[in-house]
């Protein structure tokens, strides 16, 4: 569901209060300090006022308030182009871009200016003195911008840092949770054995649920060795899980695979899929009478694999506290996010549900 107008304003201003406020600040302390210095240039020393002109707020929106209007305005369209339009572009690109950019819309800003001063008759520079309401532009434009990009810059690193941190966390926690499950593992599997002989030959699908819960230890083992495995093996190994889901949710849980034989060779991260597909299983489906189905599909394109988790359950009421739905979702988006540089996607599913999404580099 996209959003309103009023939405977008509301969340802009909340999540941008300090870049807004700052910015507003900037103006009012520059706009201010120019007026102060036309006021203190333009002043008879023998008979003068320096204070009351000062603070004279109609004094203040002739002399410099309007101007720095204009310049706000203009810092909006450039600002809107180079932070929003350009967003995903080289920051080298968007300085470059900024640099040509400022010129332009001060010239135009001073001729739109210009017009509306001259229509009302409220005085300007005239003759070779206009240069001074281009030349002042174009500095404190340049100084402005200078100050954003540094900000975007810092305020990058620093997310880059926290979520460098999380991961680091997450990591230490799996290699944690790795460590336990290497205790003495043989001992672990010669149980499985142990307890698949005693199955009677009846119960023909439990000694086949221990087998697959057996193999699934030995792949989440080898996985935490590997920085890579197979999409063939984890795809098993999802399977695997699935099966044992089902087992349990009986006819309340459907499930679907749609990978093409010819992409099971690629290496992928391991565990990157189970634990999305736990999360749609705990929190869209389980809680439903009827159960559901999650499909999951993985596809080729431009040398990207594809990967889509979707299922038809409940659904998320609000989707910003969507990643606060499950460990494993989290620490799956980060380790995309670390190792590739992208984005995990999570939308509505349609008419019901939740579906994920995300594409990394093809490697063999």
């Amino acid at each position: 569901m996209q959003p309103t107008f009023s939405e977008f304003l509301m969340r802009f201003f909340i999540e941008y209060t300090k870049e807004v406020l700052g910015t507003v600040i900037f103006y009012l302390f520059f706009s201010f300090l120019y007026h102060a210095v036309i006021q203190y240039v333009s002043l008879d020393s023998a008979q003068g006022d320096f204070w009351s002109p000062l603070f004279s707020l109609e004094n203040y929106w002739y002399a410099a308030g309007m101007q720095y209007l204009f310049f706000f305005i203009g810092s909006l369209i450039i600002w809107f182009a180079a932070f929003r339009l350009l967003g995903d572009v080289n920051i080298i690109y968007r300085i470059v871009a900024v640099v040509i950019m400022i010129p332009g819309v001060v010239y135009v800003v001073r001729f739109l200016r210009y017009a509306i001063v001259d229509f009302y008759e409220l005085g300007r520079l005239q003759g070779a003195g206009t240069i001074w309401d281009l030349y002042i532009p174009y500095l404190f434009l340049m100084f402005q911008f200078g100050c954003f990009f540094a900000y975007s810059y810092f305020s990058e690193s620093q997310k880059q840092l926290r979520m460098e941190n999380e991961l680091r966390q997450a990591t230490l926690k799996s290699e944690l949770a790795a460590l336990k499950a290497q205790i003495n593992p043989h001992f672990l599997y010669n149980v499985f054995n142990t307890i698949n002989a005693t199955i009677p030959p009846e119960l023909e699908s439990t000694r086949k649920m221990t087998a697959d819960l057996s193999d699934m230890f030995r792949y989440q083992l080898r996985a935490s060795k590997s920085d890579f495995v197979s999409l063939a093996d984890e795809i098993d190994f999802v399977k695997k899980y699935l099966h044992l889901e089902k087992a349990r949710f009986e006819e309340r849980l459907e499930f679907r695979i749609d990978v093409d034989d010819s992409l099971m060779g690629y290496r992928i991260p391991p565990m990157i899929l189970q634990p999305l597909v736990e999360n749609a299983l705990k929190h869209g489906l389980s809680s439903l009478v009827e159960g559901g189905k999650i499909e999951i599909s993985v596809t080729k394109s431009d040398d990207e694999l594809h990967f889509s988790i979707s299922d038809n359950g409940a659904g998320i009421m609000d989707m910003s506290d969507i990643m606060n739905s499950g460990t494993g979702l989290r620490n799956t988006k980060l380790r995309i996010e670390k190792i590739y540089g992208n984005l995990l996607h999570v939308e509505e599913n349609e008419p019901r549900g939740v579906k994920i999404s995300f594409a990394i580099p093809c490697t063999k």
